[in-house]
């Protein structure tokens, strides 16, 4: 199957959800600045989602780039990871408007839990129809900062009951941890890319 189709969807997608969380922004009800630091918590919250909606857009077109077939599986694997994203402006939103909330904040890590989980699911699936020595399998390897963003976030959304503070930490913590460029793909891309260059200048 063409998998083209398959990321512009996706890519289409993100960006209606980034568009629905901009929407949500509220404007500051005065013009001084103590009217300005009341939306700080909801600005705060967008930050954190649109960098989490862009650390995914930017994984799924590195993992793409890498995939050379596409089944079923894959399709419906990708379609479970744009719902559980889908969720993300509607989890913003909530936390935004209720302050940090107990509730509100565990439910936001727990669509980004489970956006983690849909995301190592349509690895695998992608993985399963690649052959073995193939590029995105070479390049996923065990996957260890994936398996770390888990641990962080089962830790993050129990010890929210305690202290929501320590896991709005947390989650910010696991943003900035693949904030830092994962250069597997790009690295395994380009020496895959020289070499074709190679083979047929020869």
């Amino acid at each position: 199957m063409n998998k083209t189709r398959l990321e512009a969807f996706s890519d289409g997608v993100i960006a209606i959800l980034i568009t629905i969380m901009i929407l949500d922004l509220r404007s500051p009800a005065g013009t001084d600045l103590a009217s300005l630091v009341t939306v700080v918590p909801g600005f705060a919250t967008y930050l954190l989602s649109f960098v989490f909606l862009g650390i995914y857009w930017n994984n799924h077109h590195h993992l793409l780039l890498a995939t050379s077939n596409v089944n079923g599986v894959v399709l419906w694997a990708n379609l479970h990871l744009l719902f559980w994203l889908s969720l993300v402006p509607f989890a913003t939103r909530w936390m935004s408007e209720t302050d940090f909330a107990t509730l509100p904040t565990a439910g936001y890590g727990a669509i980004l839990l489970l956006s983690a989980v849909a995301f190592t699911i349509l690895v695998r699936a992608i993985i399963a129809c690649e052959p073995p020595d193939s590029m995105v399998v070479r390049a996923i390897g065990d996957d260890t900062k994936g398996k770390i963003s888990l641990v962080l976030y089962l830790v993050a959304i129990p010890l929210t009951f305690a202290n929501r503070w320590f896991a709005l930490v947390i989650y910010a913590l696991v943003a900035l941890m693949w904030l830092v460029p994962d250069r597997r793909i790009e690295s395994r891309y380009s020496v895959h890319a020289g070499a074709r260059v190679d083979e047929s200048s020869g």
